[in-house]
């Protein structure tokens, strides 16, 4: 044993800490492999459709390394990340920062799925801690942009290094975590958490038992709110695409000749859609939108528009020009949607909670929960709040420069937006909230939301009254009386009575048998296995064997003697219990010796029918 030499091998520390790195963060390498996965879908998609174009394009300007440059400068700018466009007339670069917000939704939902499902795992294990997860995308994803950022440099149209350095993970890192919280179910301590970052009295107003409801009411009318402003924005753009309907057929079809150049510009006006749709939103909220320095289009007034490139979609602009009566029409997306914010409030702040039964009455009964009018009012506010912000932030995204000089300034502000968004919905949901909550809470009396002290005998702050549901009638007479004779009571119908199911008996003989129908009873001798044609058996069996006279030959005499044309008459199978008992023992087997005797079948033969 002396002899032996420790031929043990360490590890090197740069395998440990790989092993380390492995053991603690389970998931990680799923997650930077799932990121890269995602980075190169998105860039792939964007090379093919550049490519066909290329291809198709009669008088191309580069070869394929221009056309795969301007690829990677296309999958930068759908992040929000500016290009630099470096050959122009004049020689000095000018900015593009108009991103199109349909190529922004890309590579957000491939970020999104690629982080929800290494989140979840492949082999239906337990979930990947939401940090690794997300960690992992987000860095398999930027290593995978950051090439194609230094790709792109060499092109025609280069990034902007100071945006692609913000926007390029700022929306990567956005999207893998609304990937990992809808793996995880859609949480509220995350957004508790960020929430517990504002001031003191804000945090109080957001955070405290009621005002957490509130604050899902309130997510959820600025949505509504949000969803309306869209709406809206739509409909104004293909009514002002109809009525300029012939400028815009004049600039397609002037833009270029090949059908394959508008096929290209057919596709960039489907991306720059939901853009235009927004440029309308801010029409109708009041700022509008700019088309460089000093020409602002809004309801009330058009400037004269610079000298703009031939695009169907500015071919849709206003007439520049004092506004009409038909402009002014525009301001009903936004009175709009601050009426369904205050529809959506004032129903979360009015809810009907059903209780149990009363032990003597045994009566349903029924309460509200209301707020108070004042936290109505902060819940409609707050709605107001989070549309205005969320309205601003997209008109902001959806505009940005396209050069220099007159074009420095394209498309809506996102703050003035914001502001007017805020202004025009404030207005419209806190009286409709105020006012369809006192309407909902005018048949029953209740204390809402701590507003007023409780009067004695009265219920507490908060609580629920629980008051005894009216009936139909009481209803409908309660309702004539508020409205006068608008409404004409109707006596309710009395509900006919219910017939009883009637019960299906139950038979024994066919408990075996559920499958089976039962045969109808046929007329004429019974059978041999019935009760009288065995009793029959068992008696001339009986006789037989003391030696008297057979019973069929005694029936063959009684035959001959009766006349003919009388029916015998048929006995009456007698009553279980009765006759004489014989055990199934003492039957005799018929032999050939019996020849009118019938050899019955086995008792696991089927029987036939």
């Amino acid at each position: 044993m002396e002899a032996v030499i420790q031929t043990t091998r360490r590890r090197s520390p740069l395998s440990r800490l790989r092993t380390r790195v492995t053991d603690r963060s389970p998931g990680l390498g799923a997650g930077v492999l799932s990121g890269a996965v995602a980075a190169g879908l998105g860039l792939g998609s964007f090379a093919v459709l550049v490519v066909v174009l290329w291809i198709s394009s009669p008088y191309p300007d580069s070869g394929p390394g221009g056309a795969l440059h301007v690829a990677a400068a296309l999958w930068l700018l759908a992040h929000g990340s500016e290009l630099i466009r470096t050959e122009t007339l004049t020689g000095v670069p000018a900015p593009v920062g108009v991103t199109p917000l349909l190529l922004l939704a890309l590579p957000v939902l491939l970020v999104h799925r690629a982080a929800r499902d290494t989140t979840d795992g492949s082999d239906g294990g337990p979930l990947v801690p939401p940090h690794t997860a997300w960690a992992g995308v987000v860095l398999g994803y930027l290593a995978v942009g950051s090439g194609a950022a230094a790709y792109a440099a060499g092109g025609a149209l280069r990034p902007s290094w100071a945006w692609a350095a913000v926007c390029v993970p700022l929306v990567t890192a956005a999207a893998a975590g609304s990937g990992v919280w809808t793996a995880y179910g859609c949480p509220r301590a995350p957004l508790e958490r960020a929430l517990r970052l504002l001031p003191g009295g804000v945090r109080r107003l957001l955070l405290g038992p009621g005002p957490r409801a509130r604050l899902g009411a309130a997510a959820r009318a600025a949505g509504a709110g949000a969803m309306v402003f869209a709406g809206g924005g739509a409909v104004m753009l293909a009514v002002s695409l109809v009525a300029h309907a012939g400028s815009v057929q004049r600039a397609f079809l002037e833009l270029t000749e090949g059908w394959s150049g508008r096929f290209a510009v057919l596709l960039l006006c489907l991306a720059l859609l939901p853009n235009a749709v927004l440029w309308a939103a801010a029409y109708s909220a009041g700022p509008g939108f700019v088309l460089g320095a000093g020409h602002a289009v809004g309801p009330l007034s058009s400037a004269p528009a610079p000298l703009l490139p031939s695009f169907p979609l500015l071919a849709a602009v206003p007439d520049p020009g004092p506004g009409t009566e038909l402009n002014w029409a525009t301001a009903s997306v936004p009175v709009a949607a601050g009426l369904t914010m205050g529809w959506f409030v004032a129903r979360a702040a009015v809810r009907e909670e059903r209780g149990d039964r009363e032990r003597d009455g045994g009566e349903a009964r029924t309460g509200l929960r209301a707020w108070s009018w004042w936290r109505t009012v902060a819940g409609a506010g707050l709605a107001c709040l989070l549309c205005a912000a969320v309205l601003g932030a997209l008109a902001a995204l959806a505009g940005g420069p396209l050069g220099d000089a007159a074009l420095a300034r394209f498309g809506p502000v996102g703050w003035q937006v914001g502001a007017a968004a805020l202004v025009w919905t404030s207005l419209g949901a806190v009286p409709t909230a105020v006012v369809l909550r006192a309407w909902r809470c005018r048949s029953v009396r209740v204390q809402a939301g701590g507003s007023v002290r409780p009067k004695t005998g009265e219920a507490g702050a908060g609580t629920t009254v629980t008051v005894p549901r009216p009936s139909a009638a009481e209803a409908v007479r309660a309702r004539v009386s508020r409205w006068g004779l608008l409404l004409r009571a109707k006596t309710p119908k009395p509900r006919s009575p219910q017939p009883a199911p009637v019960p299906v008996p139950f038979d024994d003989l066919l408990e075996p048998y559920d499958v089976l129908l039962l045969d109808p009873p046929v007329s004429g001798a019974p059978s041999w296995h019935e009760d009288a044609a065995r009793q029959a058996r068992l008696t001339a069996s009986k006789e037989a064997a003391a030696g008297t006279e057979a019973p069929w030959e005694a029936a063959a005499g009684e035959e001959d003697t009766k006349p003919k044309g009388t029916a015998e008459p048929v006995d009456s199978p007698p009553a279980p219990g009765q006759g004489d008992p014989v055990a199934p023992s003492a039957r005799r087997e018929p032999s050939a010796q019996d020849p009118g005797a019938e050899e019955p079948p086995a008792p696991d033969a089927p029987v036939s029918r």
